[in-house]
């Protein structure tokens, strides 16, 4: 399936990943609506694109407004990102992320089945499996969330393959590892680079450093998630999307650290402890993303970091773009 010309929806779309979809999915020749509640999301993450996007201020909590919005631009393929997508957060409010990750998500569906959208890619994630029984994790790993966070959105990915089977309706689910790059509003490598703003001499680490994550740059998650539009055998299946660069907290510190070129100086303090819902060990196997949809990651973990370390020293310097609807027009129209 080409994307050009195709009428495309990115929910969640001024997110950090959704935003550089969007951006993607411009590229492609798409004809691009995002919507976004902005509680999370930045309207400057859609600086890019704006002139070529309609934007709508839209919660996926509202199912009058996801369904409207759906109907009115006629739209054909749903790329679902909107979420709350912070594990400590939906331990704080669980009633929260439950209504925004799996009740919005039943929305979306819904909104897509009455106005016969042709497929909905969904991002899931890494949390549906909870903490590991064997690594790396494939596909058929059992399901075992641990945090709200990981049970919400794999509510949300348990009605989208009930309405593939039930509707007929298209379903991928995207389960994502860990995504880093530019516009990226928290996580470790973004946390790190803050606090050693503040402090070159003391990097503070949640836990032991022992934590595993399996990175891949936002370039390559977005592609994927592309792949997965544009090829008819995804549907009805999940993939696992990372970049094959396991590495300890400990190490991307201490590397980190190198590219900063503070050796010498900075002090690594473990706190012991983390979060709760915090899994210990995200290693993906990405054999089967890479079989069937010939995903190939193409940015290397140091190339990254230097990426995102350049965004960030120019985000923090230059002045941001006021988040806030108020006098902002994005095709002539103003944001509802």
């Amino acid at each position: 399936m080409e994307l050009k010309d195709k009428n495309i929806l990115v929910t969640g779309g001024a997110g950090f990943i959704p935003s550089h979809l969007v951006d993607l999915a411009v590229e492609k020749g798409g004809n691009v609506t995002a919507l976004d509640n902005l509680k999370d999301g930045k309207i400057e993450n859609l600086e890019v694109s704006k002139d070529k996007i309609h934007f709508k201020k839209i919660d996926v909590r509202d199912f009058d407004k996801v369904k409207r919005i759906i109907k009115e631009k006629e739209i054909e393929i749903v790329f679902h990102f909107a979420a709350n997508a912070n594990v400590p957060y939906s331990v704080e409010d669980p009633k929260y992320d439950f209504e925004t990750n799996a009740l919005g998500t039943c929305n979306v569906l819904k909104s897509c089945l009455d106005n016969d959208v042709e497929k909905i890619i969904y991002a899931s994630s890494a949390a549906v499996y909870g903490e590991p029984e064997y690594t790396p994790i494939d596909e058929k790993h059992s399901l075992n969330p641990i945090s709200p966070y990981g049970a919400s959105k794999l509510a949300g990915e348990k009605l989208g393959f009930a309405y593939y089977y039930t509707y007929g309706i298209p379903f991928v689910s995207m389960r994502i590892f860990n995504t880093y790059g530019p516009r990226q509003p928290r996580y470790v490598m973004f946390d790190f680079l803050k606090k050693l703003r503040n402090n070159p001499h003391k990097l503070e680490v949640l836990g032991t450093g022992e934590q595993i994550r399996d990175y891949c740059y936002v370039s390559d998650t977005t592609k994927a998630f592309i792949l997965a539009a544009e090829n008819e055998n995804a549907v009805g299946k999940s993939f696992n999307i990372a970049g094959g660069n396991p590495i300890s907290i400990k190490e991307l510190a201490e590397l980190m650290i190198r590219i900063l070129r503070l050796e010498g100086n900075t002090e690594i303090y473990y706190t012991g402890k983390s979060w709760e819902g915090d899994i210990v060990r995200l290693v993906a196997n990405v054999n089967k993303i890479k079989s069937e949809l010939r995903f190939r990651p193409k940015v290397e973990l140091k190339d990254g970091i230097l990426r995102l370390k350049e965004w960030f020293e120019s985000s923090d310097t230059n002045k941001k773009i006021k988040n806030s609807t108020e006098n902002i027009r994005l095709n002539g129209g103003k944001v509802i």
